[in-house]
């Protein structure tokens, strides 16, 4: 399909109707100037089956200085797109940006290969002053998301929430419901931010130990022990303060498009149900996710119905989503707080009965330090010895969600289809990570730690989500064993920000190729002391527990430093489909792959 050249033509409709009005709230995208609570309390909502986005450049004001950012119909973020489940759905996509391509992405949604939105796969891309029609049959259900596919520009605001309500009613029953959109913004130009990121990595990591730090460590674990960490530590080059790239330090947290003093509201009334969509559209941020005085229910994972269960905070991890179910009863007033996952800064809202009130906002937890067992160096994360914790000022070994993975690693598959072993073999690392100049650091996880909830979450007294927690709802939909299994090494070198799978970065990779219908494992290791949440387009990844059974399904599997987890994939989609890292400069700087989907021989 080509796109079409002539952008003025806009056919009267409802949905035409709704994008005119959002362009004379706004201002003409392009020339408006948006404050940070311009439109976000009453984000504008878009249904039905045909549909006008107009992708344009505008200013946006979060932080006191007006910025350039990325507007659709004159939004940051973007309409919340309503669809149907079984509806076909036409998307007519304009690019007003002056002198640059654009696309978008319909993320976790299963279409055809050229509806994708990937510039250099899918197709083009939209240049400036032409359209792009969408058109593709909706075959799911659920909360899910978009955005751009084009250089950084979701960074600089080109992302918003779907809904595809579907056809049978959920198997769960609520009164009203909000959608909360986490992202982050920087009024520094994403390609200035990636620059930085390429020559000062550390830049953002203010939190380095001190001479303090030493003598304290010293104190409780001997000079002998502490010498022989720092040691590690040091032929890493790292430090256990690096948990992510970028943070509050750069960032401001945002909920629906508010930074925290814009108290972001969603109204209930006593007693009711509330269904709360979560969706984390940050470029490069994991955030934790709590309501103090709530009880938080997980009915949904990635759009797909999972078993409830029933928790305090979870994480969730880039391009994630999770639905929930609270039954606010008892105060007039919530916080909803989620906090980076290196406790620089939080995003921020409030469920209430009215707008106006607001409740204690929580402080953000102690900062945590990253131990060698966190990224299967020296120990095992969670599980005592020298997987030590380290949170601020005191130490814990969250022993209460990490004690029976060790046992049960997860460390590879007989490659005949069958379940993992039970006793754990080495990691066998693939040759192109040997001398390689891009590969700074290997580890050797022997599993999943799906019920580990991870660095800064273990031992907090709060209930915390595990993906060991996610159980689908139905049995695996596929139902037969995996033909092959493909390991795939998760790599990279801080010190150079380069990052790649298996050594190799995009630009000299060659494609993976799966034979159209057959069902393959893909098992990641992850050899970085980054998460890294991996995103497979076009088709599901149906996430394994320790034994290699199905487990939760999936279009994003978070890997946390040192895991080793699988997925089995049902190559049931022709055609070229991207496979990254959706922590945006992560991918940007080679942590992707092309997976080519083609009819056997």
């Amino acid at each position: 399909m080509s796109p079409s050249r002539d952008a003025s033509f806009l056919p009267a409709s409802p949905a035409r109707r709704r994008f005119v009005q959002g362009l004379a709230l706004a201002g003409v995208a392009g020339s408006g100037l948006l404050r940070g609570n311009a439109l976000a309390m009453t984000p504008a909502v878009l249904s039905g089956h045909d549909f006008d986005l107009a992708i344009g450049q505008t200013l946006l004001d979060i932080t006191g200085r007006p910025r350039p950012a990325v507007a659709v119909n004159g939004q940051v973020p973007a309409p919340l797109l309503r669809w149907r489940e079984g509806d076909t759905v036409s998307v007519r996509v304009h690019n007003r940006l002056p002198n640059v391509p654009s696309s978008i992405h319909w993320h976790g949604i299963l279409l055809p290969a050229n509806m994708d939105g990937v510039p250099g796969m899918s197709f083009d891309g939209i240049a400036p002053g032409e359209t792009w029609l969408y058109r593709f049959t909706l075959k799911q259900s659920g909360t899910y998301w978009y955005h751009s596919h084009s250089l950084f520009q979701e960074q600089a605001g080109l992302y918003g929430p779907i809904i595809v309500d579907p056809l049978q009613p959920p198997p769960y029953r609520y009164d009203r419901e909000h959608v909360l959109l986490f992202s982050d913004w920087t009024d520094l130009a994403p390609d200035a931010l990636f620059r930085r990121l390429k020559k000062a990595p550390g830049y953002d990591n203010l939190y380095r130990r001190t001479a303090t730090d030493f003598l304290r460590d010293v104190r409780r674990d001997g000079l002998r022990a502490t010498l022989a960490e720092r040691g590690m530590w040091g032929r890493m080059r790292m430090t256990p303060s690096d948990l992510s790239d970028v943070n509050g330090n750069t960032y401001t947290y945002l909920l629906n498009g508010q930074p925290p003093a814009g108290n972001w509201t969603g109204l209930f009334r006593p007693g009711e149900r509330v269904l709360l969509r979560l969706v984390n559209a940050g470029a490069m941020t994991h955030f934790d996710v709590r309501i103090p005085g709530l009880e938080m229910t997980v009915v949904a994972a990635d759009g797909q119905y999972v078993h409830p269960v029933s928790v305090d905070e979870l994480r969730i991890a880039a391009a994630e989503t999770y639905d929930v179910i609270v039954e606010p009863t008892g105060q007039d007033a919530y916080t909803i707080f989620a906090q980076d996952l290196g406790r620089t800064g939080f995003a921020r809202g409030t469920l209430a009965v009215r707008h106006g009130l607001a409740a204690p906002v929580p402080a953000v937890d102690p900062r945590p330090l990253l131990a060698m067992g966190d990224m299967a160096h020296g120990g095992h994360a969670g599980h005592g010895g020298q997987g030590r914790h380290r949170t601020g000022h005191h130490d814990t070994t969250g022993q209460a969600h990490a004690g029976h993975q060790a046992a049960q690693a997860h460390a590879g598959h007989d490659g005949h289809g069958g379940h993992a072993p039970a006793t754990p073999r080495g990691v066998v690392h693939p040759p192109t990570e040997a001398g390689n100049p891009l590969v700074d650091m290997q580890a050797s996880p022997t599993g999943p730690r799906l019920d580990d909830p991870g660095i800064g979450l273990r031992g907090n007294g709060r209930r915390v989500l595990a993906y060991a927690d996610l159980r689908s709802l139905f049995e695996d939909p596929d139902g037969r064993e995996p033909g092959r299994e493909v390991e795939l090494h998760l790599t990279g070198h801080m010190e150079k920000f380069a990052w790649s799978f298996n050594g190799v970065p995009f630009a000299s990779a060659e494609p993976l190729r799966l034979n159209y219908g057959e069902r393959v494992r893909i098992v990641l290791v992850n050899d970085t002391m980054m998460h890294h949440p991996i995103h497979l387009h076009g088709m599901w990844s149906d996430l394994e527990d320790a034994q290699g059974r199905f487990q939760v399904r999936k279009h994003t599997v978070d890997m946390p430093p040192g895991t080793r987890r699988s997925y089995r994939v049902r190559a049931d989609a022709l055609g070229r489909w991207a496979y990254h890292c959706h922590l945006l400069y992560h991918m940007e700087a080679g942590m992707m792959r092309e997976v080519r989907v083609e009819e056997a021989a």
